[in-house]
């Protein structure tokens, strides 16, 4: 038995858990994993978050409080060891919206106009105090890492980011750049459970929302609608902006440019970590939605008010052609660092 594996059972042992049946249920991009606990008819899952990453187990039980505060279904933490990096939690079942949706795509759209309502719920209440909040700068910066790391990993030459950052940058200050709010950052459909034997918004169950920090309105619902891992039906996506904007009372018009520069924030950042996951983590299985996002982007980026950003867009980033992402893959090293 490993150091991390006697951690483990001493700390399910000391919950009460030890005796339980363990499975594997999830990893995810981080280092955490998840098992499913099974003790006679009950039921538990266990986060295993290695300490040391750049997810805080105790900014996921901090934000989890926040959340089921506000009347949201975020996981209850029935025992937490956050030095060590392990959490207990509530199990809120396998119906993740994607499976759902997967199964029946006729649900889509009555799966995704609570997920948004549960979106106009959050940001109408105070955010919790002490939140990261971006500069516009910051955000630009961040999407660099389409250059840094997809751009790269393409063409073995990494392009100038400083017009790309300031192009961004400017894009963002005119058009997404206001009152901020709290943000999950990772809602999308494969973080979401439908949980029907619960009422109102208590009904979308919230998971992975330990990097919430204060950023745009705009955000959580391009990252609900432009999901990297599954095709939004547009009629849905269309339906679900007019109900933000609606209840939000906002101009159509503008939450369009303002969209659409999130959007591409969004898709350009993911490139570049869709990437790294292959070159660093060793995980390759992330460059098949690569085609996906690089659509998403060129969506985005033809909106009228970001021309001067596809420009540089389309003058540093290739498209992802198999023979590229072939090429990015054959750079995933076989044993991954950490």
């Amino acid at each position: 038995m490993t150091d991390r594996a006697a951690a483990i059972a001493a700390f399910l042992t000391a919950a009460g858990w030890g005796q339980a049946e363990r499975q594997h249920l999830a990893g995810d991009a981080s280092d955490r994993r998840y098992e499913r606990l099974r003790l006679g008819a009950a039921t538990a899952v266990l986060m295993d978050n290695p300490p040391g990453g750049a997810d805080d187990p105790a900014a996921f039980a901090s934000m989890a409080r926040h959340l089921r505060g506000l009347g949201l279904s975020a996981p209850r933490v029935l025992a937490e060891d956050l030095g060590r990096g392990f959490l207990l939690l509530e199990d809120l079942g396998d119906d993740l919206f994607a499976r759902l949706v997967q199964t029946d795509p006729t649900r889509e759209a009555e799966l995704y106009a609570p997920a948004v309502d549960v979106l106009l719920h959050l940001q109408r209440a105070a955010p919790p105090p002490g939140l990261p909040n971006l500069s516009a700068g910051d955000w630009a910066s961040s999407a660099g890492f389409a250059l840094d790391w997809y751009a790269f990993a393409a063409t073995g030459q990494k392009p100038d980011a400083t017009p790309f950052i300031a192009t961004l940058t400017a894009a963002v200050k005119a058009r997404a750049d206001g009152p901020r709010v709290l943000i999950l950052r990772d809602y999308h459909a494969e973080n979401l459970l439908w949980l029907p034997g619960r009422e109102g918004l208590k009904r979308v169950g919230v998971l992975d929302f330990q990097l919430g920090q204060l950023g745009q309105p705009g955000y959580d619902l391009v990252s609900l609608l432009q999901d990297a891992r599954r095709d939004v039906a547009p009629e849905t996506e269309a339906a679900m902006i007019a109900r933000f904007v609606a209840a939000r009372g906002e101009d159509p018009k503008a939450f369009a440019a303002r969209y659409a520069t999130l959007g591409a924030q969004r898709a350009l950042r993911i490139l570049g970590v869709f990437v790294r996951l292959c070159l660093v983590a060793g995980k390759p299985n992330y460059l098949c939605l690569i085609p996906r996002v690089w659509g998403q982007l060129q969506k985005n980026l033809a909106h009228p008010d970001l021309a001067d950003l596809r420009r540089i867009c389309d003058a540093t980033l290739p498209a992802p052609t198999p023979e590229i992402l072939q090429k990015i893959e054959q750079q995933c090293p076989a044993s991954p660092s950490r």
